[in-house]
């Protein structure tokens, strides 16, 4: 137990506990204790044997509290520094005000600081994304962590759409153009809408934007050709500029608080908890920019209006049986 005495003290707690329990007059428990019968006689009045605080119950100053509002008005209104109000509240208030008395007034109603009295500026919002129709689709790979039983590190590819959130994944043991060619297929496959627009970083499993003497791509990667056949237009992002993907950027940090927040037993405990987290995101889980929808109710809005975007129906899926 930590005592907090005063630095002039005489006497402890345990001594002031035996102060207050002794019989005999305050000159004899003077004598005993060595201390003024005043200190015998506070302590025998009291119930406690801890310390009052010292600070004083009336404040030191000069101004009425009339006086300090209108002195907090002025320094709220005209910006006035210390000393310039000081010379007002002298002339026109209370000419016995001191210097130290009035900063402390003004620190007690919060106007200490003329910086503090500044207006905030809001700080810059975000760029929204361009509204586009369903079709417009941002894919990225993220590194998974090797489970206990597996040799090496995997991957995962994320596509999402940009109008609706839709959300598709796949799980790949390598980051390949091979790879990125499979998971093309298969979101193909996968989306009811028509894939018109797919956005890329400049990975060598997207594109050889980077790797040839011209620094631009030459159509000629499979992922390039794969996207030819299938009518989609590829966009790369600017290199060094991974904000230009912020919205798959973003569904990667909801990944990475999955990853974060559960424990792995194996590589297919977390496929199959990847997997549940994206069916939950699709259908369950309701989205601030499409205005409190989720993913599957705001592409079931856009294929009523639009059903030429479409190539199959947009329908809830079963959730996962383990």
């Amino acid at each position: 137990m930590i005592v907090r005495l005063h630095k002039q003290a005489r006497t402890t707690p345990a001594i002031r506990a035996e102060i207050q329990a002794a019989t005999g007059t305050n000159v004899e428990l003077a004598a005993r204790y060595n201390v003024s019968v005043s200190t015998i006689a506070k302590w025998r009045g009291r119930q406690s044997v801890e310390d009052r605080s010292h600070t004083a119950h009336r404040l030191q100053t000069t101004l009425t509290p009339a006086q300090e509002r209108i002195a907090v008005e002025l320094r709220k209104l005209l910006r006035l520094g210390l000393d310039d109000l000081l010379v007002v509240v002298r002339e026109f208030l209370n000419p016995a005000v001191s210097r130290a008395g009035l900063g402390r007034c003004l620190a007690r109603h919060g106007v200490g600081k003329l910086r503090d009295l500044e207006p905030v500026a809001p700080s810059p919002r975000s760029k929204p994304f361009k509204d586009y129709a369903p079709g417009f689709v941002h894919v990225d790979v993220k590194y998974l962590p090797q489970m206990p039983d597996e040799t090496a590190r995997r991957y995962l590819f994320v596509a999402i759409d940009r109008a609706t959130r839709w959300v598709f994944v796949q799980i790949k043991p390598h980051k390949t153009a091979a790879a990125a060619k499979a998971f093309l297929a298969a979101l193909a496959k996968a989306a009811p809408f028509k894939l018109q627009t797919l956005l890329t970083d400049n990975g060598s499993e997207f594109t050889d934007r980077l790797f040839n003497k011209q620094k631009q791509a030459s159509g000629a990667h499979e992922f390039d050709r794969l996207c030819a056949a299938l009518g989609i237009e590829h966009r790369l992002t600017k290199p060094r500029h991974p904000q230009t993907n912020g919205m798959v950027e973003r569904f990667n940090g909801r990944i990475a608080e999955v990853l974060a927040t559960h424990r792995f037993h194996s590589g297919e405990d977390l496929a199959q908890t990847l997997a549940r987290y994206v069916w939950l995101y699709n259908q369950h889980l309701p989205q601030l920019a499409l205005q409190h929808r989720t993913p599957l109710q705001a592409m079931k809005d856009w294929q009523k209006q639009r059903p030429e975007l479409f190539v199959k129906r947009a329908t809830n899926r079963p959730g996962l049986d383990t």
